[in-house]
């Protein structure tokens, strides 16, 4: 990787990602690839009428054939939909890239797209795809039972599958009182200490929504330019982050809680812990891998049994296998993620990532952010 250095930071350049059709091993990868999100994209509506099969997801046996996949998740989950094929008997093929690219993709393909199911690494973007009118309504027992309120879309339109938290992450072995909110990171102490993700990531962007959404914009303006001016390093993957803390590049950061499990999974005694921020407050900022069914899917059905699937039956595998937290609050996470500590979470803002997208957007551009 190379570091570009600059009066206002340090960058790690990103790469793009090309999209690839395939089997289950195009979703394999070691870190997510996930592109610069775009403003919402506007086509007509969604179909008025929701997607429905009268079985419930552990009795449906009437759908089959094949389910298309375009997949913004790049982890290693094969033996999640290889269990699913095999309870099913309906296979699984990917297309693998990043939200934005997918979303756009899935606009362009319109009514010609073979995607029965869009499954993403980030809220903002399955939001931003319900608004631009390629995903259908789904009317469903199990996930209305399974997801709670809060982690699904009012109009059922998409629901949430595994959580992860985005947080102030530090050496263990050189910093002894961690930072304990997102504003503590740009505190004087930590100037040429902070690693951050680029602005033109998803996970960069929604967290600063959340803080837009939590304190309003000139308090969010003010903290990310606080960041700023701390001289972060900046690189464009959360595995790489937790390495540099743990080289001592830097001593604290942000990053998504579950790169530090697929770590600890290499190495028990890594060099970095997790700051659960704001414990008096609004909690910790909580982002979702979600699925949906595609408005133009030409297997609905099937889409549909794989969304319940992976709400229930396969739940407890899909958030294990990639060290996250169940959707479902009734299904426990690992021993491994346990571990961690129990934390508040910030649910509230979940669904309000992709409308305050484009304003994060505009206020780490405003504050200098690269």
């Amino acid at each position: 990787m190379i570091r570009k250095h600059t009066h206002r930071g340090r960058l790690i350049r990103l790469t793009a990602l090309t999209v690839a059709v395939g089997t289950i091993a195009a979703a394999c990868g070691s870190d997510d690839a996930a592109s610069p999100a775009d403003e919402p994209a506007t086509t007509e509506a969604p179909a008025d009428e929701a997607v429905t099969t009268e079985a419930p997801a552990d009795e449906a046996t009437e759908a089959s054939g094949t389910v298309t996949v375009y997949i913004g998740r790049q982890y290693g989950i094969e033996p999640v939909f290889e269990r699913f094929t095999e309870e099913t008997g309906i296979e699984v093929r990917f297309t693998s890239g990043g939200d934005p690219e997918l979303r756009e993709r899935l606009i362009a393909e319109g009514e010609n797209t073979p995607a029965d199911f869009v499954l993403t690494a980030d809220a903002a973007n399955i939001e931003l795809s319900a608004q631009a009118g390629i995903l259908a309504p789904i009317d469903s027992e199990a996930l209305a039972t399974s997801i709670p309120d809060e982690l699904r879309s009012d109009d059922g339109l998409w629901f949430s599958l595994s959580r992860r938290a985005r947080v102030p992450i530090y050496s263990t072995e050189r910093v002894t009182e961690p930072p304990v909110s997102y504003a503590d990171i740009g505190d004087p102490q930590w100037a040429g200490r902070v690693c951050l993700r680029p602005s033109t990531h998803p996970y960069t962007q929604s967290l600063v929504a959340s803080i837009i959404a939590a304190e309003g914009e000139e308090r969010a303006t003010e903290i990310v330019e606080s960041w700023v001016a701390n001289d972060p390093l900046y690189i464009n993957s959360d595995t790489d982050i937790y390495r540099a803390v743990a080289a001592g590049e830097c001593d604290v950061a942000l990053a998504n809680t579950y790169y530090l499990g697929r770590l600890q999974l290499e190495e028990p005694d890594f060099p970095v812990a997790i700051s659960w921020p704001e414990q008096d407050g609004r909690g910790a900022h909580v982002n979702v891998s979600a699925g949906a069914v595609t408005a133009n899917a030409p297997n609905p059905d099937a889409a549909k049994v794989l969304l319940e699937w992976l709400a229930t039956d396969g739940q407890q595998e899909f958030a294990d296998a990639n060290s996250e937290y169940p959707a479902d609050p009734n299904v426990p996470a690992s021993d491994l993620v346990a571990a961690w500590g129990e934390f508040s979470s910030d649910l509230a803002v979940v669904q309000q990532l992709g409308e305050l997208n484009p304003t994060a957007v505009e206020v780490l551009s405003a504050a200098g952010y690269e």
